[in-house]
């Protein structure tokens, strides 16, 4: 069976039978070698901006705090117990979005972000379980994880982040730089840093049944189509005014039961859904956009790719992009997936790309949404 980088010796087919959602993995030397995406020092100058997702948390005084960015002021990396997480760093870097695209063996449709978190002696979040599946990559320094599959999951009250009340590990490993720990969701998990050190967590979106219930309704309100008002001819006077009666209730029930929910239509939704970027990001338009003559003309030598923050997805003729539905023409339905795989199209491909494709590639670039 084909390894991946990612996995060290294991498959992707026997990870995903065997790990995936079921048990822990760790892989020893996953990453040889590797550098931190960012210094301590750049990392600490990222959390001042506005549209960076940042949060500090303390244990001074065995008192746990938490405060979100932007910040102008962090504590002293010589001081112990605190630790700075930033979510979505493949966002504002490209070798974090680099690092993170090691990791779509699994659909892009599940995978979520890189987050980044620096630590100081001492340093964590205390022992918790998330709700998804991550990856905790080592990066700069060491970590000791303790990790339990654990059911008691109750949370010791009055805290601002949330810790487990009776945590119980089972295994402990000690992580070094190039090292990674697969959890799967409710997976109990606690994380110390062994002096200053930096950890990489790619994580996986895993919305709630009830999340995406309301996002669907919400979506078939936009295309939601029942002609015709409501009638009742032949009514009776009622002895009972205030009363719904059943003629009332099964007229408007038998309208209502023509709402109907095809396979297209839940395609339709996750790609718009799954494709549609967090609130917090914004795209940048070119200082100076081409015109399509000139865009064109570029594209004929130089290559098109996709943006570090643009989520690109796809199913049979539509494709997604950034929360946006288009349906490709027959001719262009190959091109336009593999960019959406590849997220890179050389100009060779390009050249194959029909007018109508070629305007719409210009609308995106001058959204930003693709870099050429």
């Amino acid at each position: 069976m084909k390894t991946h980088p990612v996995l060290g010796a294991t498959s992707v087919a026997a990870f995903l039978k065997k790990y995936w959602q079921r048990k822990p993995l760790l892989i020893r030397q996953s990453f040889a070698g590797i550098q931190a995406p960012l210094s301590p020092e750049a990392l600490f100058e990222l959390t001042a901006r506005e549209d960076v997702e940042s949060r500090l948390l303390t244990h001074f005084n065995d008192r746990w705090s938490l405060r979100h960015g932007p910040f102008k002021h962090l504590p002293s990396p010589k001081k112990k117990q605190w630790t700075l997480l930033v979510q979505g760093l493949n966002l504002h870097l490209d070798q974090a979005a680099d690092l993170l695209h090691q990791f779509r063996f699994i659909p892009d449709a599940r995978l979520d972000d890189l987050m980044i978190s620096y630590a100081t002696d001492g340093g964590g979040v205390g022992a918790h379980v998330d709700s998804y599946d991550v990856f905790l990559l080592q990066v700069h320094g060491r970590r000791r994880w303790r990790i339990s599959a654990q059911k008691d999951l109750q949370l010791k009250a009055g805290l601002p982040l949330k810790i487990l009340a009776h945590f119980m590990p089972e295994q402990e490993y000690l992580l070094e730089p190039g090292d990674m720990l697969y959890l799967p969701p409710h997976y109990a998990h606690e994380g110390v840093a062994m002096g200053e050190c930096m950890t990489c967590s790619i994580g996986f979106r895993a919305p709630s049944w009830q999340e995406l219930g309301e996002a669907f309704l919400e979506f078939k309100a936009d295309t939601l189509e029942l002609p015709g008002r409501y009638a009742d001819p032949g009514l009776q006077a009622s002895p009972h005014p205030a009363k719904l009666d059943d003629a009332l209730l099964d007229r408007v029930g038998r309208e209502l039961k023509k709402i109907r929910t095809t396979r297209d239509d839940v395609a339709m939704f996750l790609g718009e859904y799954l494709s549609e970027p967090k609130p917090s990001v914004l795209f940048d338009p070119p200082e100076k956009t081409l015109t399509l003559r000139r865009f064109r003309a570029l594209l004929k030598h130089t290559a098109l790719r996709l943006h570090r923050k643009t989520r690109m997805l796809y199913r049979g003729r539509y494709l997604f992009i950034n929360g946006e539905s288009f349906q490709a023409s027959a001719a262009d339905q190959a091109l336009l997936r593999q960019f959406a795989d590849v997220r890179e199209l050389p100009p060779e491909a390009l050249g194959r790309a029909s007018d109508d494709l070629l305007e719409s590639l210009h609308q995106w670039y001058g959204n930003g949404w693709l870099v050429v």
